[in-house]
């Protein structure tokens, strides 16, 4: 049809993608369609994406969230996410082994990317993940959680960090490993919202 993108996966990366995430090979398959069908040349804009975004999150403002979670998984940092990057980023933030999952919550937390998070780090995800909550549900939060401010700090005293100490990849896997109430207060997890769309997607 004049198109150059092949309608059809190449087998190669439906292997991969199989093995690499829980999608069964109908599933991505599907998803190949109507990823094309929204993004003819193969790629997905960071505008799009946020687009993506807000469609799911209607109540709320996730627009600084997904612009983390874009650069966390645009992994060749062209600006725009292929097929692959954005099922690898479906599949960690709404499955995924817990190993896979807080190494990308590392990348997230990781704002310049240097190896290492700061507290100002901890804060503008929070707040990004805030912006996410409705502002009902916000009133139901414990007392010492309720802003992003008490959360953030929350999470820093856990690691026992000074003010302008940093967090390295390992002692972040390791400490929230060790606390399932601190992988709590660093995600934002709606993952029944987001496969939700997706199925009215395939309908």
């Amino acid at each position: 049809m004049g198109n150059t993108k092949s309608s059809a996966l190449s087998k190669e990366l439906l292997e991969e993608l199989k093995s690499n995430t829980t999608y069964s090979e109908a599933e991505l398959c599907t998803w190949y369609q109507s990823f094309l069908k929204e993004c003819p040349s193969g790629k997905i804009s960071k505008e799009q994406f946020k687009g993506i975004y807000a469609s799911f999150f209607p109540d709320a403002d996730p627009t600084a969230y997904a612009q983390h979670v874009f650069r966390s998984f645009d992994t060749n940092a062209d600006g725009t996410l292929d097929f692959k990057e954005y099922i690898v980023a479906l599949h960690l933030t709404s499955g995924g082994k817990t190993l896979q999952k807080l190494e990308w919550a590392f990348a997230l937390y990781d704002v310049d990317g240097n190896g290492t998070i700061s507290k100002s780090e901890i804060q503008e995800i929070v707040r990004s993940i805030f912006n996410m909550i409705p502002a009902d549900d916000q009133k139901n939060l414990p007392e010492d959680e309720n802003t992003p401010e008490k959360r953030a700090e929350k999470i820093w005293e856990f690691f026992g960090k000074k003010e302008n100490d940093k967090i390295s990849e390992g002692e972040f896997i390791q400490g929230v490993m060790d606390n399932k109430d601190i992988l709590r207060l660093i995600q934002y997890d709606e993952p029944q919202k987001i496969k939700d769309k997706l199925k009215e997607k395939r309908q």
